[in-house]
């Protein structure tokens, strides 16, 4: 009978070969978008005044994936600020230049995503050539559902944001600003 084994190295080497290429192909696709970002957009409330609303969003790569933290701080005229932050860690998974959030830690120590059920938001992002998008759904007690979509464009000189909000599929919000890249 033949010795197999040296068959069997060749192609674990092979397969460990193509595992590398990819996460390496992700980790540069990403390394695109790392930095800091700042800008401002002019937001019609529901009453038609305009609130001036600054933005900053920040990607940095992790050993693992990435973070991606951004706030938006709302100025109103009786000189009243609110700042709204969030932090969000992302891993690889299964599907090329699809990422799950790691927004909690399991029994087991490894991190995994939240519950809709519970009316936690359920995030997920990925990369398709350009953009990079960040997903959020939430699930109402009625069974209603909140979706946003975060899509941050790499331009020269920064990133076209793009955020939209739909409630049970029909918009409800859409902002769209240049965030200037400031590292």
């Amino acid at each position: 009978m033949p010795d197999i084994r040296p068959f069997v190295f060749w192609c674990l080497s092979v397969l460990a070969a193509l595992v590398l290429a990819v996460s390496s192909a992700e980790a540069s696709d990403l390394r695109r978008f790392v930095g800091k970002y700042e800008g401002s957009a002019e937001i019609e409330q529901l009453d038609g005044r305009l609130e001036r609303r600054d933005m900053s969003v920040s990607i940095k790569e992790t050993y693992t994936g990435f973070v991606v933290e951004w706030s938006t701080a709302i100025k109103r005229e009786d000189g009243v600020a609110k700042t709204k932050s969030y932090k969000i860690e992302f891993v690889p998974s299964e599907r090329r230049g699809v990422f799950a959030a790691a927004m909690q830690t399991n029994v087991f120590g490894h991190t995994v995503q939240m519950n809709p059920m519970k009316g936690e938001p359920f995030v997920w992002a990925r990369i398709a050539g350009d953009t990079l998008t960040v997903f959020s759904l939430y699930v109402a007690e009625n069974g209603d559902y909140l979706m946003q979509q975060y899509d941050r464009t790499l331009a020269e000189g920064g990133l076209e944001l793009d955020f939209s909000v739909h409630r049970n599929g029909q918009p409800s919000r859409t902002v769209n600003t240049f965030l200037t890249r400031v590292n």
